[in-house]
């Protein structure tokens, strides 16, 4: 076997690997073999290689090793702290959005009715009554929309529609008042010049009473002549109608029958169908081409605003902020309530609609016993007694309107 015959140790500053090799003559001498074997030259070729040790670091790896201090593994994703961090920035944004959206829709919300202006009101009951209003507005339409709506270009505005709306703790009520209904205007103060005007008994249609002194004269009509309390006043006028229905993309309604009104513009068949903003208003308008006239109607208003409710009040709607945006904004700027009313009132006010089509909800006409002296319709008094003491104790409504 072949040895290795080392030489003699480097002497101290001698440099090179393993050593210096000798010197003899000035000549450096080659490793020697001894009996075929190799002899490497003092202190060996691979002083440190065969430790893997690289220019004296420890480990191999140069400075910066694992031992030395200035080096450290990658430690782990920590994705419970990751998670809890998510969760927060989400709750955080969704809080802003949810405040900032409140007050955005808050601030939209036309408060031109005092109801205070009201005088000798009758006391409040248990639940809420709205009295929702759809007047023929045309504030604020062009030419080419009222031509469009049908709407003609009247000046002023007038009630198009009236409804109370009572909610409680049990199943909503919907009562339409016609708005030829034979009425007595009572002893009111003006709304603008607040004078006092004496009652004079003097009877006319429902709807005279708001062409004639506004919403607070109409309220005060009505709580006179019913004896019930009105807690909040919401009105809108045709252009806004028309673009709540186009925002929320339309309302299927399913059509009773056959109608034809050049006045309003209706012209559907028989069936279910959906209804853009133009065709909704058409449809609600429409009296002349119905038999029973502005009863019919009524039916047919309840039944709109019902189904447009429940469109509203959808998850499709309410979490699709393309579409939950444009129909507040389409809808609260179109709205005229009274000073007391808030945006939970109004979402109150919604979801009870959505309940009359559905559950336990109810919806009907004031009671009428016929037509009175001056050819308005005269209400059933003994039935509107029982009406109100119910809606006024929040119990279950047993009176029909027939």
């Amino acid at each position: 076997m072949r040895q290795v015959r080392r030489g003699p140790a480097a002497s101290p500053g001698q440099a090179g690997y393993g050593g210096a090799p000798q010197y003899v003559g000035g000549v450096p001498q080659q490793p020697s073999y001894v009996d075929g074997g190799y002899a490497e030259p003092p202190g060996g070729y691979d002083s440190g290689y065969n430790t893997g040790q690289v220019y004296g670091s420890p480990g191999g790896r140069g400075p910066g090793g694992p031992d030395d201090g200035l080096y450290e593994p990658r430690p782990a994703p920590n994705w419970r702290r990751r998670i809890k961090v998510t969760v927060i920035t989400l709750a955080t944004v969704l809080v802003v959005t949810s405040v900032a959206t409140y007050f955005w829709a808050d601030s939209k919300l036309n408060r031109d009715v005092d109801l205070s202006k009201v005088i000798d009101r009758p006391e409040a009951g248990e639940g809420t009554n709205y009295l929702i209003v759809g007047s023929d507005s045309r504030a604020g339409m062009s030419a080419e929309e009222k031509k469009k709506l049908h709407t003609g270009s009247a000046e002023g505005k007038r009630t198009d529609s009236m409804m109370i709306l009572h909610t409680g703790s049990g199943a909503p009520t919907l009562v339409s008042l016609p708005r030829d209904s034979n009425v007595t205007i009572p002893s009111y103060k003006g709304s603008d010049s607040g004078k006092l005007y004496p009652a004079t008994g003097r009877q006319t249609k429902l709807n005279a009473a708001y062409a004639e002194d506004g919403p607070e004269l109409l309220v005060r009509t009505v709580e006179s002549n019913t004896g019930l309390h009105i807690d909040h006043y919401v009105e809108i006028g045709f252009g806004g109608f028309a673009n709540i229905v186009d925002a929320v993309g339309g309302v299927e309604m399913d059509i009773p029958q056959d109608i034809k009104d050049t006045k309003s513009g209706a012209d559907f068949k028989k069936g279910k169908q959906t209804l853009n903003g133009e065709q909704a208003l058409a449809f609600v308008r429409t009296r002349y081409a119905l038999a029973g006239s502005d009863l019919d109607r009524t039916k047919n208003q309840q039944k709109f605003l019902s189904a447009l409710a429940s469109q509203v009040a959808t998850p499709s709607t309410v979490l699709n902020p393309f579409k939950l945006y444009p129909t507040m904004g389409a809808g609260l700027d179109s709205l005229v309530v009274d000073k007391d009313m808030g945006l939970f009132d109004l979402a109150d006010m919604f979801w009870a609609m959505k309940g009359v089509s559905g559950g336990e909800g109810k919806s009907m006409n004031m009671p009428i016993a016929g037509n009175s002296g001056n050819g308005n319709l005269q209400w059933d008094t003994t039935k509107v007694k029982t009406l109100v003491n119910e809606l006024k104790n929040d119990d279950k409504v047993t009176v029909s309107s027939k």
